[in-house]
């Protein structure tokens, strides 16, 4: 591409409105952040360093309440004493501070944070969660930190960054029936790999990425991690508009949150995904994807549907729609999980959870389950499990004995109605 010396890419136009100055890729910068996110897993220690950043002050306060949000979504409800301790810890310092904590109720942070407009086009926010750069869906520069920095935050409001450097992935072509774009993202992590985009923004643009829906953008956003990304941003358009006005009053798309024309990308990568089949991510890493058709018949225990990659009530819908009233197959366990009480409620009324008891699965409330070996749904020695989540590592989901592989919810819906991997284009 060609460059000009005013030509920028989202990410620097993020950060030099967060920095109060004009920067570029590489720029150290000392930024403000707009919105926090913590949840009971990372909160605690956060918590922890705020107090001890701040031990020597007369008046302990974190720097804006109102830009902070506390959610429990990894250990809920409590499943020991310690998750207990901690969510009583939370609860005391939201209360303390002013600071909105959705507690137990809510769902998982990375889908509760954009459904109740807590996120904007050219937002910088922080999570002490890896797969905050979710938010990247709504066209913010979103990205996890660690608990001592969100301790800092907390204090300060302010954070440094090294500006990153934008790969931006151009990708064309209509996608085949039953694939989605958990295939997409799957197919963009396997070529790319596990380190291909370290430290930078990954920019997802092209025919196919405008026309998803702000449900599957997230899936798309949320696995930037997964190649190394520091966040992953799609540009704000009339879709995320529309979604962010039913959650914003009074909202209006700023046009200046995009990438100009010109802007200076470290790479540029074009996909036709027009024929892409189903991918599956295999054991013990995301970045080892194969087309469905080269580990099909693999068996299953069990099928986890749900987490904040894919846990909306589209995902869950197309699971309904493709099992119809047709059973589980034997000696499968399908666990499905909603991301939220929202998107739970929208599959209550649709008349999903009756027809997936029916058919022998198990429903659970809205939180993390079995990702990152949560507190129930987890596997045994020698067992294999699909997930429409968004890590397979060793002990990821239970025993490190056992085996993750990663698939859409279309092709876990198949799976889950033969006993073993399955292309959901035969069903």
């Amino acid at each position: 591409m060609s460059t000009t010396d005013q030509a920028m890419t989202i990410s620097e136009k993020i950060f030099s409105k967060a920095s109060g100055k004009t920067v570029k890729a590489g720029e150290f910068v000392l930024a403000n952040i707009d919105r926090a996110m913590t949840h009971d897993i990372t909160g605690p220690l956060a918590v922890e360093g705020f107090y001890e950043i701040m031990r020597d002050k007369e008046e302990k306060k974190v720097w804006d309440p109102s830009k902070i949000v506390i959610l429990f979504d990894h250990q809920v409800p409590a499943d020991s004493l310690n998750a207990a301790a901690n969510h009583t810890m939370l609860r005391k310092f939201a209360k303390e501070q002013g600071i909105i904590n959705y507690d137990v109720y809510e769902g998982v942070c990375h889908q509760v944070m954009p459904e109740k407009g807590h996120v904007k086009p050219g937002d910088l926010v922080v999570g002490s969660d890896s797969h905050t750069c979710a938010y990247g869906s709504l066209g913010a520069f979103s990205t996890g930190i660690g608990s001592t920095d969100m301790a800092a935050v907390f204090a300060s409001g302010k954070l440094w960054f090294k500006v990153p450097e934008t790969i931006r992935f151009e990708v064309n072509g209509k996608l085949q029936k039953n694939v989605y774009s958990k295939d997409v993202i799957l197919h963009l992590i396997g070529d790319v790999g596990a380190e291909g985009a370290r430290y930078q923004a990954a920019e997802y643009a092209g025919s196919t990425v405008r026309a998803m829906p702000i449900s599957e953008r997230m899936t798309v956003s949320n696995m930037a991690i997964e190649m190394g990304g520091k966040a992953g941003i799609i540009e704000a358009d009339e879709v995320t508009e529309k979604y962010l006005q039913e959650r914003i009053p009074d909202f209006k798309l700023d046009p200046h949150w995009k990438s100009d024309e010109g802007a200076v990308y470290s790479e540029v990568r074009e996909y036709d995904v027009s024929k892409l089949e189903p991918q599956v991510a295999c054991p013990h890493n995301v970045d080892n994807v194969k087309p469905v058709g080269e580990v099909e018949g693999t068996k299953v225990d069990q099928i986890f549907v749900g987490s904040c990659t894919n846990g909306r009530f589209e995902d869950i819908e197309v699971v309904a729609k493709m099992m119809g009233d047709e059973p589980v197959a034997k000696d499968v366990r399908l666990l499905i999980i909603p991301a939220s009480r929202t998107e739970y409620m929208k599959v209550l009324k649709a008349g999903y959870i009756e027809q997936f008891m029916e058919a022998g699965a198990i429903v659970e409330s809205p939180c993390c389950g079995p990702c990152m070996g949560g507190s129930f749904g987890l596997l045994g020695d020698g067992e294999v499990g699909l997930a429409t989540s968004n890590r397979n590592f060793k002990g990821r989901e239970g025993s490190p004995q056992s085996f993750v592989y990663l698939s859409s919810p279309a092709t876990a819906a198949a799976s889950a109605l033969t006993g073993e991997i399955t292309d959901p284009r035969k069903i």
